[in-house]
């Protein structure tokens, strides 16, 4: 089956979709694999799920690809996401040019390993000009850190005098995050059955829908990002305002 032309067909598909990632080190114990296989299988997945992404014409796709607790895992495994990550931009720079997708990150990313930053930074640079599916990569993210990271901008705004206190708001808090340039998801995906954020986009997300699915994100296949789909095809999404009023009845 053609999971694009189905979810071409959903009469309401999200514009900007973020996904947790989760379940490649559970999926590689299953099989008694080493994490690592579970790690090059997931970089597999995020490659159909883009193609597929980008073919139904979502504008925005956000993966939580390496947080920053994710430091504290062993050394191992770290260098060997640091690697994966490094040879997956570099085979699909080609690639994103030729199907006019275009990198984003965020996060601290200055604390990724030269070697990466030099290949993210041209991988951003040489696809900056691509106005296909914005392919964000969250890297070295956490949102706590983000915010703080907010804080502190608006701090030294203040400071310096190009902002007064009375002019905080909402929208000024929004362009002090990493994201200040990407419209708050739609839809928020989580892998693996896990009922949390993991400190993913928690400003952002004040209004998204979210979609669990028990699926492992190595075994997350077109089909199954069809069904997250068209779960939140049936979604009303109200802002606080009730059902009559979203419909125009009072």
């Amino acid at each position: 089956m053609n999971y694009v032309e189905e979810i071409k067909s959903l009469d309401n598909v999200p514009s900007h979709i973020a996904i947790i990632m989760d379940g490649n080190g559970r999926w590689a114990k299953e099989r008694n694999f080493n994490r690592v296989v579970g790690h090059k299988r997931g970089s597999d997945i995020v490659s159909l799920i883009v193609d597929v992404s980008r073919e139904a014409g979502i504008k925005i796709l956000t993966l939580y690809a390496f947080s920053e607790e994710n430091w504290n895992r062993p050394k191992i495994e770290v260098d060997a996401l640091m690697s994966l990550l490094g040879e997956y931009l570099t085979k699909e720079l080609p690639k994103m040019m030729k199907d006019n997708v275009k990198l984003t990150a965020i996060g601290r990313l200055h604390s990724l390993p030269q070697f990466v930053r030099d290949i993210l930074d041209n991988t951003v640079s040489t696809t900056a000009n691509n106005t296909g599916l914005n392919l964000n990569l969250a890297l070295s993210y956490g949102s706590r850190a983000e915010i703080t990271d907010a804080f502190i901008s608006i701090s030294k705004q203040i400071s310096d005098g190009s902002l007064s206190i009375d002019d905080i708001d909402e929208n000024v808090i929004s362009q002090n995050l990493y994201t200040k340039d990407i419209p708050d998801p739609d839809l928020m995906i989580r892998t693996s059955g896990e009922t949390r954020l993991s400190n993913f986009l928690l400003y952002q997300l004040a209004y998204t829908e979210f979609v669990i699915t028990d699926t492992l994100w190595p075994d997350f296949t077109p089909k199954k990002y069809y069904e997250t789909l068209k779960e939140y095809s049936f979604r009303e999404r109200r802002f606080g305002l009730t059902s009559e009023q979203i419909k125009g009845e009072i």
